[in-house]
């Protein structure tokens, strides 16, 4: 039943965390009826100027206290990013409260003839893949809209004046874990590589809450073939019956499964005879960039699209009109032959992993906060592309090690600092150390925090220090 014919007038809820998802949760919860308190672990300046302006529509603000439940409480709503073991939550537990997150909450509300949603998740390409999708439903001439954590409220989309076709919706692992009763029409887990596990606590709890996607997919499972542990994921799924499991693959597909044949993505799922036909889609080099991780984002994105029925030519069109966000495999400059490529984004070792198997011979630039992270696969992996490597941040000597052991024979430039400078002197040894032919990329397997304000900033420093290398030929 839809949370709209459900009586909310007086019904005592618990907003856990102020923010992106939090402040529009407790604006549309009091706009029901709902007496509405806001629970926040910081009381910092902008705290304060959220609480005021929150308080002044008749919303009740607790800052400095996220772990104690406010009396009388009959439903929690959740930040995505709060942890599973905090006080707050075990006293929900405890009293017989309910814990959603704001995609709970969004799927709850949404109207009788709400848009179908085509969900994705993994540890890496999420954005990148929900854009892509949105970008083929459009050249179909479907209403839709890139929604979810890729930025854009799911609450403004379901609750908003504009009516949509099919949304195209990002799940993180932290936003599913809080969405017991999601149902998407078709989902896609892209991958699985260890990542976030300080807050879900093991590889399998971060494994099984990506796995909540495809609970009551009522067409299509899409997962990996290159990663089994997506495939066990549907294997474990409870759908309707009905739904298919659909492969993507970088090589030929078999029946079932899109893939690449000679340049060409290929779909072997949604056609008449799975056996012996195959429905060209798109030309590889319709996919930009045209990296091996990049056109497996668009092999899923297409399989999510035909899952809802999208002829092929809006699957070329959709991936001929896609451009990626910036920092992501983004070509920044060529100087006297040399290739400068930011993927600032790679913020894990699996993205880095990915980002390096696109290029060929490479001086890899690299560090920041390790997140618990070891290296000693992703220098094994990339060994042999590497022409040099130049560490920054506050993790470096990690990475150094891993090549010490795995990659002895590749110049490693070490730089002692972790102020934001550190980057222009970066791009300079890298430079330093690149040949005609090689690529530059920053894919630095590490968070940014010991630096920058986050990875838009470290990529802004970084093409910041190419551009000035190609103008002055210093940085």
């Amino acid at each position: 039943m839809g949370i709209r014919k459900v009586s909310w007038n007086g019904k005592r809820v618990t907003v856990a965390g102020l923010g992106v998802s939090g402040i529009p949760a407790a604006r549309v919860l009091h706009g029901l009826g709902a007496v509405v308190t806001v629970v926040n672990d910081g009381d910092d300046e902008r705290s304060r100027a959220q609480a005021e302006e929150l308080r002044a529509e008749g919303i009740t603000v607790r800052l400095g206290d996220g772990d104690t439940l406010p009396d009388g409480t009959e439903l929690v709503v959740t930040a995505p990013g709060w942890r599973p073991d905090k006080p707050l939550f075990t006293a929900a537990a405890e009293a017989g409260v309910e814990v959603w997150g704001d995609v709970e909450l969004a799927w709850r509300l949404r109207g009788p003839d709400a848009a179908p949603w085509l969900a994705v998740t993994g540890t890496n390409g999420k954005t990148t893949t929900v854009r892509m999708l949105a970008s083929i439903l459009e050249a179909a001439g479907l209403r839709t809209a890139a929604v979810g954590n890729i930025g854009v409220s799911l609450l403004d989309a379901v609750l908003g004046e504009e009516k949509y076709d099919v949304l195209a919706v990002e799940l993180s692992s932290y936003q599913l874990h809080w969405a017991p009763s999601l149902r998407a029409h078709s989902a896609a887990v892209l991958n699985l590589a260890p990542d976030h596990l300080d807050w879900h606590g093991s590889m399998e709890a971060y494994a099984a809450d990506k796995g909540r996607i495809y609970e009551g997919n009522t067409v299509a499972c899409v997962y990996n073939v290159a990663d089994k542990a997506t495939e066990d994921l549907v294997r474990e799924a409870d759908v309707e019956e009905g739904c298919r499991a659909i492969g993507f693959t970088l090589g030929t597909p078999g029946p079932s499964q899109l893939g690449v044949v000679e340049g060409i993505l290929v779909d072997r799922a949604f056609v008449e005879n799975r056996q012996k036909q195959a429905q060209e889609l798109a030309e590889v080099a319709d996919v930009q960039p045209p990296a091996p991780h990049n056109i497996a984002n668009a092999l899923a994105a297409a399989a999510l699209a035909r899952a809802f029925g999208v002829e092929p030519r809006a699957v070329r069109d959709g991936l001929r009109a896609f451009r990626p966000d910036p920092h992501r495999i983004e070509l920044v400059e060529e100087i006297e032959g040399v290739v400068y490529v930011d993927d600032s984004k790679a913020t894990n070792t699996h993205a880095a992993e990915a980002s390096l198997a696109a290029y060929d011979p490479i001086v890899w630039i690299a560090g920041g906060l390790a997140k618990g992270a070891t290296f000693d696969e992703l220098v094994t992996a990339s060994a042999k592309r590497l022409r040099g490597v130049v560490l920054i941040g506050a993790d470096r000597e990690l990475i150094r090690e891993a090549l010490a052991r795995h990659a002895p024979e590749v110049p490693v430039v070490d730089l002692d600092r972790t102020d934001t400078g550190a980057m222009s002197e970066a791009v300079q040894e890298a430079a330093r150390l690149a040949r005609p032919g090689d690529t530059v990329l920053l894919a630095p397997a590490c968070a940014s925090m010991d630096m920058f304000a986050n990875y838009n900033k470290r990529g802004e420093a970084f093409a910041d220090a190419v551009r000035a290398l190609a103008t002055t030929g210093r940085v």
